[in-house]
């Protein structure tokens, strides 16, 4: 063991009572001895029965027809979610207004962000109403079992056809778990995705851990020195779906669904976004809520302060890029200014027309 893990390993110990999930990073969460005791299936464990827990005391937030949605599937899904004069000034706005943008790429897939914090959204009648409609945050907050102000965005996907043709590199389109416990990803989508438009897919049920799938991941986390995926070996653990059904899954299913649909997601639970045969731009409000799993209580989320939840993405990126002065692991989000959401983004070869 190298001298720097010897005077890291209390931090790297204390790192058990929180979300840290990598086993490339941290050497006691990929110990092959402690994981060999059950150290990793253990963590699971506990944080599944805190998530559930919690949850609990949120039932309040969900409708019932939601709750039981939840629980079969692992995700919800509303149609026709916003009222429609509320979807109408949104699509509008999308169309006519100009906003401070963030690309991300992967392999031949952009990622854009664009803020909606409360400086973003005055004038634009449609995205604070859709913003602030407490079902949004209410939902994702049940899901992910956490209370706390979720971070809302917009987000445009654009995708290129050489992601499938030459292989994909966009990590994204491989089936996978975030991390070892619930938290909650939402879409609410602004245009119609359908199966060419690189929908959004979901293994039902997986959300919750079977034996087989305490076993496969036990597994990995005795092997941690030997995983060959970059994104396996820092708790994102990828899976091909022909191996779902000896965990005891289904098959995946894709989302494709009409505009004004919202979707919020246990991505715990195995999902990717799907491979695009052709040019694609889907354009959605997003949201995610992560916070420690083995917190006994829902409360107290410092994102919920209204000097911060009020300028969360802001808040976020000012995080990520002093991470990144400090030697850590910097912002993937780069500015590319303002402008429309849809003008594709220069940092991919541009589709053919």
């Amino acid at each position: 063991m190298r001298i720097s893990s010897i005077l890291l390993s209390p931090l790297y110990a204390l790192q058990l009572a929180s979300g840290a999930k990598s086993f490339a990073d941290n050497p006691v969460i990929g110990s092959k001895w402690l994981n060999g005791k059950g150290l990793h299936e253990k963590r699971v464990a506990l944080a599944m029965r805190m998530a559930a827990w919690r949850r609990r005391r949120l039932e309040h937030l969900a409708a019932p027809e939601h709750r039981r949605q939840y629980a079969e599937k692992g995700y919800v899904q509303i149609d026709d979610f916003l009222p429609p004069e509320v979807f109408a000034a949104v699509t509008r706005e999308v169309a006519e207004r100009d906003f401070d943008r963030y690309d991300m790429v992967q392999g031949a897939t952009a990622t854009r962000r664009a803020t909606i914090d409360d400086r973003d959204i005055e004038g634009l009648p449609g995205f604070k109403a859709a913003r602030n409609d407490p079902r949004l945050a209410n939902l994702i907050r049940y899901v992910s079992s956490h209370a706390g102000q979720p971070l809302l965005v917009v987000q445009v996907v654009m995708a290129l056809p050489s992601a499938v043709e030459k292989g994909s590199t966009d990590p994204q389109t491989v089936l996978h778990s975030d991390t070892f416990h619930p938290t909650a990803k939402a879409w609410l989508f602004l245009r119609d995705v359908g199966e060419e438009d690189g929908p959004f897919a979901y293994v039902p049920g997986s959300h919750e851990m079977t034996p087989q799938r305490f076993a496969w991941e036990r597994k990995i986390s005795e092997n941690a020195d030997h995983i060959d995926n970059k994104y396996s070996a820092r708790g994102s653990l990828r899976i091909r779906a022909d191996e779902l059904a000896a965990l005891g899954y289904g098959d995946p299913v894709k989302m494709t669904v009409r505009a004004n649909t919202l979707i919020v997601a246990d991505t715990h639970g195995f999902h990717a976004r799907s491979p695009s045969y052709k040019a694609t731009t889907r354009i959605e409000i997003y949201g995610s809520h992560r916070r420690n799993p083995f917190l006994p209580f829902t409360g107290l989320h410092l994102a919920s302060l209204p000097f911060v939840a009020g300028n969360m993405h802001r808040v976020a990126l000012s995080l990520e890029r002093l991470s990144g002065r400090l030697g850590l692991k910097g912002s993937p989000w780069k500015p590319v200014g303002a402008g429309r959401l849809d003008e594709w983004s220069t940092r991919l070869k541009k589709p053919e027309s």
